[in-house]
């Protein structure tokens, strides 16, 4: 249990690292992992750029909340929406008829789920009753 636990938690951690680059990485010309073909998107190219920092921005303050106020449980709600953001993707794509980089939902589904697990593992553990037990359990016969 122990090692799924790492495993989750180094998971949370490296898709946060993730999500941050990535936003802040989607405003430059050459270093960004999404595609932001001009010829494409247009003037709608922007638009997504500045969403991807502000939701850069949004993670960075969020982690600090739940890092200084040990809230970590909040995550799994924070999951939740990046897994939204999957479909806003393919809405905002039809909406104003342009083709979206296939690696948005690649990103959002990942920091997402990332996100709910651990979120959940928190919960879990804050939850569970053997939390204050000082003492091995005994059994009884």
């Amino acid at each position: 249990m122990q090692s799924i636990k790492f495993l989750l938690e180094a998971n949370f951690y490296l898709s946060v690292i993730v999500l941050i680059v990535g936003g802040l990485l989607s405003i430059t010309e050459s270093y960004s992992i999404f595609e932001f073909n001009e010829d494409l998107y247009g003037a709608l190219d922007n638009n997504l750029r500045i969403m991807m920092l502000y939701l850069a921005m949004t993670e960075i303050v969020i982690f600090a909340y739940c890092f200084f106020r040990k809230k970590f449980q909040v995550m799994a709600a924070v999951g939740f929406f990046l897994v939204l953001m999957v479909g806003s993707m393919e809405f905002y794509g039809e909406v104003n008829a342009v083709e979206i980089d296939p690696g948005f939902s690649l990103f959002f589904l990942y920091t997402g789920i990332s996100h709910i697990l651990f979120g959940v593992m928190v919960h879990m553990e804050k939850n569970s009753p053997h939390q204050y037990d000082d003492e091995p359990r005994k059994l009884s016969k």
